[in-house]
């Protein structure tokens, strides 16, 4: 079973995909994760993710143990990303690495859960089950806000939600892949949703297109 989680900055699709794979035995694949792996390896070399050639190079020589290089939540990571994932090439050399792992999911698993911008779109267009979340852009700015003060990060609101209409801005508009939901999504919004009643929402999504057969 694959099942494809997307949405923009902070809907709550992260958490939402990796509740899902954790309830249902599935592996899980933060593929914005991928992206924010070449950027931080750019910054950290001094370089622009906007140099072409440099983040193919660094796309291209990705390693699986890359996604787990401790900065990758940082905000200006993010940022950077976002430019990464705009570049045609780029998505092209990891496209592959995606539907490896939802192919043929690690640790034996029986399916597994993606989430990102274009998993129901382009990743895995058959995917059995679909969403897009998405919410208002000043609740996606307050969590977002709130969550980096967590962190311990230097935080302010009117920032964030300006550096957000510029990702959705990049993300929604460029040419290849653009993030929107798959015609045969379930859309949520999650603007007044709590995680337990996303899970809820997406968990009786999942028993209804499996059917009784399909149950357990």
């Amino acid at each position: 079973m694959i099942i494809a989680v997307d949405g923009p900055v902070a809907a709550g699709k992260g958490t939402l995909a990796r509740r899902l794979a954790g309830a249902l035995g599935l592996a899980y694949l933060d593929t914005g994760s991928i992206y924010r792996a070449v950027a931080a390896k750019i910054l950290a070399a001094g370089g622009d993710p906007e140099d072409h050639g440099q983040a193919v190079e660094t796309a291209r020589g990705l390693d699986p143990a890359d996604l787990a290089r401790g900065d990758l939540r940082r905000e200006d990571v993010g940022q950077a990303a976002s430019k990464v994932a705009a570049n045609q090439t780029v998505r092209e050399a990891l496209l592959d690495f995606q539907r490896r792992f939802a192919r043929q999911p690690p640790g034996g698993e029986a399916g597994a859960v993606l989430d990102g911008r274009d998993i129901g779109t382009v990743v895995c267009p058959g995917a059995e089950v679909k969403f897009f979340l998405t919410a208002s852009i000043e609740a996606r700015a307050a969590r977002r806000h709130k969550e980096l003060l967590q962190r311990g990060e230097e935080s302010i609101y009117a920032r964030v939600l300006q550096d957000l209409r510029e990702r959705d801005a990049r993300d929604s508009g460029r040419t290849t892949a653009p993030m929107k939901a798959a015609e045969d999504a379930l859309r949520l919004d999650t603007s007044e949703m709590d995680a337990d009643q996303a899970f809820a929402a997406a968990m009786a999504e999942i028993a209804n297109r499996r059917g009784p057969s399909g149950a357990g």
